[in-house]
This record gives structure tokens, C-alpha cells and sequence, in this order.
């Protein structure tokens, strides 16, 4: 296969899980926003929804059926409290796990949080094509998941392999994956 040589902008949609928050204090979506704007990517859709297993799961499988978003990046209600439902109501909809998004996560949030990290339950995975990422509602394990991770792996020139080539809507002859 030719190597990919350029960028390719992603369609994202951003859903924040929240009770409290609202547009004027959900800084953690607005930062996901602005990251993956930053980035060259486009924000079709950015929505908050209260911690309801039901209500998440609609959101985010209208986004899996939608031709026009590959990617979803949820923040929020993945901790331990009764309200943190997100693994619950997301993990069913997986095509595959993504199992080295979550470890390699809470690995590199050790070295900010230290062993508070085995709290999180950030999460990934593939359902038609779309790449889901589940990760904690703080802004700061937002920029830990934007930057450490997520920036490369949606990033189309990212060498030896993204998951670009893995979405729907890709031309997969124009990018080269080794994994």
C-alpha cells in the first residue's frame, strides 16, 4: 500500500456525561472541542446528557449508524460512583474493544495521579466503523486522553499505525497501517 502523505480531517462528535454540567461549565467538552479543531479535525456535533445508561446509549448509536461521524470521544461517568454508567451503556455497543486504550490510559495517568488512576474506567472501542473513546470527565484526564493519545491515533500521517484506515468513509489504498 502507498504511504498516506497527507492529513485527513476526521469527523467527530463529543458527548459529555453529566448531571451538573451544563454549556457554560462543561469545560472538559469544550477542550475536547478546541483539541480536535486544533488538530485539523471537524466537530459535527457536540451534546451533554445526564448519566442515563438509555439516554447514552440513543445518543451514541445514532452517531454509529451516521455516515458523517467516525469518531466519538465521550467525557464523564466513568469513575466508581452509582452514577458513573458509561462503560455499562457503551461496552454493548462495541463491534471490538480497543482493551490498550484503557491500559495504556490509566499508564500514563499514573505518572500524573498516581494510584488514584485505578479508578478510571476509561474505555475504547469499534462499532461500524466508528472509533469510540470513553474517558473521564476531569478537563485534565481529557487533555491526558487528547494528548497522549487520542492526537496520534486520529492523526492519518501517524507512523507505524493510527486508526484512520480502521473508519468508515476512509479511502484505506491512501493510508498505509502496519498493526
Amino acid at each position: 500500500m502507498p504511504a498516506h502523505s497527507s492529513f485527513k480531517a476526521l469527523n467527530i462528535a463529543i458527548l459529555t456525561v453529566s448531571d451538573t454540567r451544563d454549556e457554560d461549565t462543561d469545560t472538559s467538552g469544550r477542550y475536547l472541542v478546541d483539541a480536535a479543531t486544533s488538530a485539523g479535525h471537524k466537530v459535527i456535533e457536540k451534546r451533554i446528557c445526564k448519566d442515563d445508561k438509555y439516554q447514552l446509549r440513543s445518543i451514541v448509536s445514532n452517531w454509529i449508524v451516521s455516515n458523517d461521524i467516525q469518531v466519538v470521544i465521550t467525557t464523564g461517568g466513568t469513575g466508581f460512583t452509582a452514577r458513573d454508567l458509561t462503560p455499562e451503556a457503551l461496552e454493548v455497543l462495541f463491534d471490538k474493544q480497543i482493551e490498550g486504550f484503557g491500559e495504556l490510559f490509566r499508564h500514563i495517568s499514573y505518572q500524573q495521579i498516581g494510584t488514584s488512576t485505578v479508578q478510571s474506567r476509561a474505555l475504547a472501542g469499534m462499532a461500524n466503523g466508528t472509533a469510540i473513546f470513553c474517558l473521564p470527565g476531569s478537563t485534565g484526564a481529557c487533555k491526558t486522553g487528547w494528548q497522549d493519545i487520542l492526537c496520534e491515533q486520529l492523526n492519518s500521517t501517524h507512523k507505524p499505525c493510527n486508526f484512520v484506515v480502521h473508519l468508515k468513509g476512509v479511502n484505506v489504498e491512501q493510508c498505509a497501517s502496519r498493526g
